[in-house]
């Protein structure tokens, strides 16, 4: 069994569950981790057994061995797909961009091309002695970020 199989076969039961696709991973050993997040609020306990009771049904044990966990995509866990990043407009987000630079910023926006974020920095003004606090919006492509979080603050 394969990813485009998993997904083919799991797909509807899952938006029936309010619940999208984040992630499918299968290594050698057909340990197979089927990662999902939920349209609107959280994923439920019950959300990962009744994918995990539906993926049985689907995919017999007797036919192929495989061990499989449901899980949900965990609040410090990087954004993998575009519906992760629409969830989360109007959000804190923590972004790593390539070449170490860290940002803590708004989410403001997001497509198939990149983010935009919002964010104020303490900067230096010409001809004042005080920084003061300058609110920047800053659109970037993914290809620019190692990743991006939700930010979370204690």
């Amino acid at each position: 069994m394969g990813i485009s199989e998993i997904r083919d076969a799991m797909e509807s039961a899952i938006v029936a569950r309010g619940c999208f696709i984040v992630d499918i991973k299968i290594s050698k050993d057909n340990e197979i981790v089927l990662t999902v997040e939920s349209e609107h609020g959280t994923v439920t306990l019950d959300d990962c057994v009744e994918l995990s009771r539906i993926f049985e049904e689907k995919f017999s044990r007797d036919a192929e061995d495989y061990e499989l966990t449901v899980t949900s995509a965990g609040l410090d866990q990087p954004f993998i797909v575009l519906k992760q990043y629409l969830k989360a407009v109007g959000t804190m987000v923590e972004v790593q961009m390539k070449g170490g630079r860290k940002l803590v910023a708004m989410l403001s926006e997001a497509d198939e091309k990149g983010v935009t974020l919002k964010y104020t920095v303490r900067e230096s003004i010409e001809g004042k002695k005080k920084k003061e606090n300058v609110e920047h919006v800053e659109t970037i492509p993914y290809n620019e970020m190692n990743s991006v979080r939700p930010y979370i603050e204690f």
